[in-house]
């Protein structure tokens, strides 16, 4: 089936990389795939640029204000098109697990050992196999 291009609902997602680990959260039960971890991130708003939107999101999921780094990978699945960008870590930051069950900092090639949705399994190996570098 394809997707008429106002259908398509665009998803942003940031890239955290701190020492060598992404910081990956836990959807909250009743999430759509509730309790699969995924990067930070969600459903852009009516009006939203993908920055605002990424912006917003790491807010009221973790309670952090990060600057939106360069666009890391894209991925379609059905009418979702998913969005990643590498976000640059500020070393004062303390999140918390504000709309996510917890969070964790975890090294790429460990991702495998984490339950995602179908949609970020491309993304996962190309970060697992090194593929995928900032």
């Amino acid at each position: 089936m394809t997707w008429d291009a106002q259908e398509i609902q665009v998803v942003v997602a940031a890239l955290i990389e701190r020492g060598g680990r992404l910081l990956i959260s836990q959807r909250l039960p009743d999430a759509g795939h509730g309790g699969r971890w995924e990067f930070p991130g969600g459903k852009r708003e009516s009006g939203e640029h993908d920055s605002q939107a990424l912006h917003r999101e790491l807010r009221e999921e973790l309670g952090i204000e990060l600057a939106i780094g360069p666009h890391a990978w894209t991925e379609r699945s059905g009418p979702l098109e998913l969005r990643f960008y590498w976000c640059p870590w500020a070393e004062a930051l303390r999140p918390r697990a504000l709309e996510v069950v917890q969070f964790r900092w975890v090294p790429a090639e460990s991702l495998n050992g984490y339950l995602f949705p179908p949609a970020d399994s491309r993304l996962v190996q190309a970060l697992v196999d090194g593929r995928l570098f900032r």
